[in-house]
């Protein structure tokens, strides 16, 4: 089995953010905590926690949104760290690193030394770390993470896992039915027959518990490349990084298409890209599963990002001398799993849909042409948010529960900006709510935008709502109404700060 050697960065969301580690900060990733640093965790906080039961917990928490292109953008810099020792830095993801460990423990006079002088070589640069050594990226980064790293010797990742809980499996529904089965341990887990698990937890519960028994997610020989299947853009004149990303999110569906043909699945990724002034920047990248399309789009933006920040006179809005050429080739390929297609051979999207967005997009922007996606959430205009069309749904998605809620039947017109109303009383004042839901008078008239006012027939609410009462800059405080009036219309109400206006139409 393959010795790998793994450069762990703890709390990698909080410190990409700006957060220390003595601070009790946390990073917020769809109403949840994401990550917390170690001050924040003595005090109760722990990832998944809803903000509020946090905040609860330890009032004074600074709380970040999570951003995961500055993770992506500056974990390579601790790649470039380690690549100054070893060649062949893989990055697995923003916060871990790998690399085989025969070649630096070959050439700095053993595992213990090469694991030392990793972890000094990050931590000069600037960001704390673990560095372990084991058998297997599993085994290794779970050695990392104990007390700034070990060595486990070959052969004994299986005694080494076995007294870990389940949940560092991070598949908590496996760990939830298991444990109530009694298996709450890798070592209890591994020692159930193979075939039985297979067969009752499908392949998702036969790869944890190959990563339980101390072995490899997947056969360790993997299929080499049989013939060059590089993929090349050229630029003339030099591109910036839009079109470079947008260039590798095309080059990425070709080269998965080439890779489809010969049943195979490409897990680790060179991307080098060549710039005007000669420059020429490289990198491995790893995934779990197959690098998907938008996958790789991502990274070629994180390391075009991470070399317009280092460079001298740099510009945000700009790359270093511009890109002249991108290039991705296929370091590990691994034997396709497959996939299963829609009856009569259809794919879910048709093809031709699929190429007149695509020529779209390239004249308009990558936003240019979007889909609707419908969510959660309290109001009828926040239950649909626009997507780019290829980009997976941003991560951040709140989820409820939602009180205060509109009830059914939702509206059938949500406006883009609400648009102003005026609504008055019997005798023409203004219809206004107290800070205690009571209302001045029934609502009589209501005017929308310029139009002439038409007579309420019939009412109902208020329905207050509070939201983010904890964060004063972002709160919001106001009471919805239905009404109905004698021209047929149906409106959604909403008064917030003394101002009326309509959310939504009834038809």
């Amino acid at each position: 089995m393959s010795r790998v050697l793994v450069v762990w960065c703890p709390d990698w969301p909080a410190t990409a953010v700006g957060i220390e580690a003595s601070v009790p900060g946390a990073v917020v990733d769809g109403g949840r905590i994401a990550a917390c640093t170690s001050a924040a965790r003595a005090e109760g906080v722990k990832r998944g926690q809803r903000v509020r039961d946090a905040q609860r917990r330890c009032p004074d928490l600074l709380v970040r949104p999570r951003d995961f292109d500055a993770e992506g953008r500056m974990f390579l810099a601790v790649a470039a760290a380690v690549s100054e020792l070893t060649p062949r830095v893989e990055v697995v993801r923003p916060g871990l690193c790998a690399v085989p460990a025969r070649g630096p423990a070959t050439f700095y006079g053993g595992e213990e030394a090469a694991r030392v002088l990793l972890q000094d070589a990050v931590v000069e640069a600037g960001f704390d770390c673990g560095v372990g050594v084991a058998d297997g990226l599993f085994a290794a980064e779970l050695a990392a993470r104990v007390q700034g790293g070990v060595v486990v010797p070959p052969g004994g990742a299986a005694a080494f896992l076995a007294p870990y809980s389940m949940s560092v499996l991070d598949r908590p529904e496996l760990a939830d039915l298991l444990g109530r089965l009694g298996i709450r341990t890798l070592g209890d887990f591994a020692a159930l027959p193979a075939g039985h698990v297979a067969g009752r937890f499908g392949a998702d519960g036969a790869l944890a518990h190959r990563l339980a028994r101390g072995e490899p997610p997947r056969p360790v020989a993997p299929t080499a490349a049989s013939a060059d299947l590089t993929v090349r853009a050229d630029f003339d004149p030099p591109a910036q990084s839009e079109e470079v990303t947008f260039a590798a999110k095309r080059l990425a569906a070709e080269l998965h298409e080439t890779l489809a043909e010969q049943g195979r699945e490409c897990v680790r990724l060179s991307v080098e890209i060549g710039l005007a002034d000669g420059h020429v920047l490289q990198r491995l990248w790893r995934h779990d599963g197959s690098l998907s399309t938008l996958a790789v789009a991502e990274r070629v933006r994180w390391q075009l990002s991470a070399w317009r920040t280092d460079a001298p006179g740099h510009d945000e809005d700009a790359v270093w001398g511009g890109v002249v050429w991108l290039e991705l080739t296929p370091d590990q390929l691994v034997p396709a799993v497959g996939s299963q297609d829609a009856l009569w051979g259809q794919s879910g999207v048709d093809e031709r849909v699929s190429r007149a967005t695509d020529r779209i997009q390239a004249l308009l922007g990558h936003g240019g042409v979007a889909r609707p996606l419908l969510v959660d959430g309290r109001g009828p205009g926040e239950q649909v948010i626009k997507v780019p069309v290829g980009d997976l749904p941003p991560r951040e998605i709140p989820d409820g529960p939602w009180p205060g809620r509109v009830p059914a039947p939702a509206p059938a017109v949500v406006p883009a900006e609400p648009l102003p109303a005026a609504v008055t009383g019997p005798d023409g004042a203004e219809v206004r709510v107290s800070a205690r839901c009571a209302v001045s008078a029934p609502p009589a008239w209501v005017a929308v935008g310029e139009a002439r006012s038409e007579a309420v027939t019939g009412w109902t609410g208020p329905w207050p709502v509070a939201e983010r009462w904890w964060e004063p800059e972002r709160a919001r405080r106001r009471a919805r109404f239905q009404v109905t009036t004698a021209a047929g219309a149906a409106y959604l109400l909403a008064v917030e700060g003394g101002r009326w206006h309509v959310e939504a139409a009834y038809e």
